[in-house]
């Protein structure tokens, strides 16, 4: 028997700890976040979804909110309207349930209806498990950076909408 999952809106309950705890236990791919962040980073995004009890979150920016986040500035940079997606998160438990894909349709969806013509990320390098999935999904490298003297690189990425 397979559970039925629900997507919900983090702007209409306010986030928990064990979401402040599932973004945490990904820090090294995402950021490790306070709770003041965190609850700024849901306020501040156009779009924050999770899988409850805390399965699975995402967390989106539209070109125009206000965010600072590096990556977010580095797509800011270029031409076009965009939703950034600023992490997504599935508990250790969830992986493999199709919940990551859950998020990214609602996603892709949401967008289409705000009129949005892409979706950009970016990938910690190496990452073949987050390549394939986003590859799936129509992702296609835009650009590279490094940091932190070399020891970080990143992939971005852009999926091209097509209106259903």
């Amino acid at each position: 028997m397979s559970r039925q999952f629900d997507i919900c809106d983090l702007h209409d309950s306010p986030p928990s700890a064990a979401l402040l705890g599932l973004n945490n236990a990904s820090a090294r791919e995402t950021s490790l976040l306070t709770a003041e962040r965190f609850d700024q980073l849901i306020r501040s995004a156009h779009i924050a979804l999770f899988i409850p009890p805390a399965a699975a979150l995402l967390i989106a920016f539209e070109d125009t909110d206000d965010y600072d986040g590096g990556h977010f500035l580095w797509f800011r940079g270029k031409p076009g309207r965009f939703l950034y997606i600023d992490r997504v998160v599935v508990a250790e438990e969830w992986r493999r349930h199709g919940l990551a894909r859950m998020l990214y349709e609602d996603l892709f969806k949401r967008a289409i209806r705000l009129r949005h013509s892409r979706i950009v990320c970016e990938v910690n390098v190496p990452n073949p498990v987050s390549d394939k999935f986003h590859e799936a999904l129509g992702f296609e490298e835009i650009g590279r950076a490094t940091f932190d003297d070399g020891a970080t690189t990143v992939r971005y990425l852009a999926a091209h909408l097509r209106p259903e």
